[in-house]
């Protein structure tokens, strides 16, 4: 049984649950799950603060619904011992709300974000199979530890606004650090310094390790 193959059952069981349900047409093949990382000193810290929070989303996602996650994480803590990725967990917590038919559809029809609270069975690490970024693999990532900001997005034809903004960063200056730095920058409420972002990308759960190796491709910046 692989890494995520543990919640993948109960994910069927809701899916289940929301074909009997006629009126509600939802389920978790309507999200993509996108994250930021970067590196800090201390991965794992929690804000509630929505309009941060919905700034952010802004200024990544753009014009699109989708569910916030309050936390940031190591890696190595986005599934818990059940299996449970971050991304089911929080789809899970909106649906169990006895509102969830109002919250699918503002989030699907008029584009909201839900701010939903990390669980404490994310607390603890959990190394994955793939363990260079443990500190004795890879000691650096002792000194800068990487970390996800983790978005759940409702699917959609529009590009990320990262995307967006990220190619027209590159073709006026031949790079993107000014608008990495300002998302930098817009995630102080929630990572201070010394913490800054790297990247954006959707995580895969057929192939995890990839967000493992958006780290080890960054390597070679940090031990400089």
């Amino acid at each position: 049984m692989g890494l995520f193959d543990v919640f993948k059952k109960n994910d069927n069981k809701i899916d289940e649950k929301s074909k009997v349900n006629d009126s509600f047409n939802y389920s978790m093949t309507d999200f993509d799950f996108h994250y930021l990382y970067g590196l800090t000193n201390n991965p794992f810290r929690q804000s509630t603060d929505v309009k941060s929070f919905n700034t952010l989303f802004g200024k990544v996602i753009g014009d699109k619904g989708g569910i916030i996650i309050g936390s940031s994480f190591h890696p190595y803590q986005i599934v818990n011992p059940k299996g449970t990725t971050i991304w089911h967990a929080a789809y899970v917590q909106i649906y169990m709300n006895e509102k969830k038919e109002e919250a699918f559809k503002a989030i699907s029809e008029d584009k909201g974000q839900f701010l939903a609270n990390p669980s404490n069975s994310f607390k603890d690490m959990m190394v994955w199979p793939d363990t260079r970024l443990t500190y004795d693999e890879n000691p650096i990532f002792g000194k800068y530890v990487p970390f996800i900001i983790p978005f759940l997005v409702y699917k959609g034809e529009n590009q990320t606004q990262w995307d967006v903004d990220l190619a027209k960063d590159i073709q006026l200056n031949g790079n993107a650090s000014n608008y990495v730095n300002c998302i930098t920058d817009m995630t102080r409420f929630l990572m201070p310094e010394p913490s800054f972002i790297l990247g954006f990308d959707e995580f895969d759960e057929q192939n995890p390790t990839k967000l493992i190796q958006n780290f080890i491709d960054c390597k070679k910046l940090i031990e400089r």
